[in-house]
């Protein structure tokens, strides 16, 4: 009989390592919180706009992902942004940054596109709305519970991907008693993470700017990106603009209990400050996400994970990578699906 692998989480990671056993003989099942795909790297639509309201684009970083993108991946719709990225300091100046000439890509139809297209070269089973809250130890595998208590099934294997925090929850909640199970959760518990509130802000009249987007390099400043929809092919109508506005962390933790109608107007008017241009104070629509576990910003230690597939429990994700960022969290859900292909 095929093995199976129960896979919690249907991010970059969970699909790039899903997509890595397409070919082996190997039953996955998908079992994702949200109703969607993709994680962090996120995408909502208003009207005729589509965003992201979560990682922005994927960086021509690693070679691997590249060809994943551009040749394995069908690239109807793929875009590349091509408005460089600029930089600004505390003092809110803006000027000419960094990585100008990198390849900036999504979709037409949103970064979430990538995790479809994998999971779409899949036969996985892909189980969304399902909140995965306990793993049961057993002598031939885990049992998964969801967050009513309900069985979700046996599987030889687990493969956790979400944020390291929860996923350190998630081993707190299981039956398993084993100093492995302890060291991993304390280990895993104890990566740091990011917390940025994105705001998104509408307006009915196009920026005039020669970037698309801006960084603030010296992380001093209330805010530490700024993004433009428009300039990603089929996101925004002619004619318009639509900012990504992502919030620093000690602002976004400051803030964070905040009433959103108090948080937009605040990061509307910071916008307004920043771009010299009052009418950015007023958006005609807004939309806002809190991203408690945005990005990690701490290293892991490999070793113990990897003991913990000798008890057929794996993890991956861009905190397991030690990079947050979306290529870096598809490159380890890739070599993480062939791992565990090859210890079969």
């Amino acid at each position: 009989m095929a093995r199976n692998l129960a896979v919690v989480g249907a991010g970059g990671a969970g699909a790039a390592a899903t997509y890595a056993l397409h070919d082996a003989e190997v039953d996955v099942t998908v079992f994702e919180k949200s109703r969607g795909v993709c994680g962090r790297a996120a995408t909502r639509r208003h009207g005729d706009c589509t965003y992201e309201y979560g990682a922005n684009y994927l960086k021509a970083d690693d070679g691997r992902v590249t060809e994943l993108v551009t040749e394995a991946l069908s690239t109807e719709g793929l875009v590349d942004i091509e408005e460089p990225v600029h930089a600004f300091d505390r003092t809110g100046e803006i000027d000419a940054g960094r990585d100008a000439d990198e390849h900036k890509w999504t979709y037409e139809a949103g970064i979430t596109q990538l995790a479809k297209r994998l999971f779409d070269e899949t036969d996985a089973e892909v189980e969304n709305g399902v909140r995965v809250e306990r793993l049961e130890r057993q002598r031939d595998g885990w049992r998964l519970e969801d967050d009513d208590g309900a069985d979700l099934g046996h599987f030889d294997a687990a493969l956790l991907t979400p944020p390291a925090p929860q996923t350190a929850d998630l081993l707190g909640q299981s039956r398993w008693d084993h100093d492995d199970c302890r060291a991993l959760r304390q280990e895993i518990a104890s990566v740091p993470y990011r917390t940025v509130i994105a705001g998104v802000l509408h307006y009915p009249f196009e920026i005039d700017v020669p970037w698309y987007a801006a960084v603030n390099s010296d992380k001093d400043h209330d805010i530490g990106w700024v993004g433009r929809e428009e300039c990603k092919d089929g996101h925004v109508p002619d004619g318009e603009s639509l900012l990504l506005v992502q919030m620093n962390e000690p602002w976004s933790i400051a803030n964070y209990d905040e009433h959103p109608d108090t948080l937009i107007d605040d990061i509307a008017a910071r916008t307004a400050r920043l771009l010299d241009d009052d009418r950015l104070a007023d958006p005609d629509w807004t939309d806002h996400q809190h991203w408690r576990y945005s990005q990690p910003e701490g290293e892991v230690d490999h070793d113990l994970l990897s003991c913990a597939a000798e008890h057929d429990l794996h993890f991956a994700g861009d905190w397991v990578a030690g990079e947050g960022r979306l290529h870096a969290a598809l490159r380890n859900g890739l070599e993480t699906g062939e791992a565990i292909a090859d210890s079969r």
